[in-house]
């Protein structure tokens, strides 16, 4: 069994600052590839930002780049930096990984294991 859990959301003002968190518990070897994606109200799911763990590489949105950073903390913990907050970024966040390569534009079907989400809203 594996099982991924996102932490650190909440609501947040115009311009501030959230720590997104993904702790893993279960089998995770193989977990090469870790990410986080997000899902507005009415709109489809898209890849934030993704870690490569043969590497270490990152890769960022466009949309999120500058502002965000992608870290693994330990072996069983994926974070995520949300610096400069806009409105634009309100959306459920969700962890995902799968065992294998990791590269950007990968299908969200090839992630295998998902958590549940954490809300972020922003411009209270």
């Amino acid at each position: 069994q594996v099982d991924l859990v996102e932490s650190g959301g909440g609501s947040v003002q115009v311009g501030g600052s959230l720590r997104l968190s993904c702790e893993v518990s279960g089998n995770t070897a193989g977990f090469y590839c870790m990410g986080w994606f997000r899902q507005a109200p009415g709109e489809g799911r898209e890849a934030v930002a993704l870690f490569d763990g043969a590497d270490d590489a990152t890769y960022y949105a466009d949309s999120v780049k500058g502002r965000f950073t992608v870290s693994k903390r330990d072996a069983k913990n994926l974070l995520l930096q949300m610096n400069t907050l806009q409105v634009q970024d309100t959306a459920m966040y969700y962890c995902a990984a799968r065992r294998g390569f990791c590269s950007w534009g990968l299908p969200l079907t090839e992630f295998t294991y998902w958590g549940q989400g954490t809300q972020v809203t922003v411009g209270v």
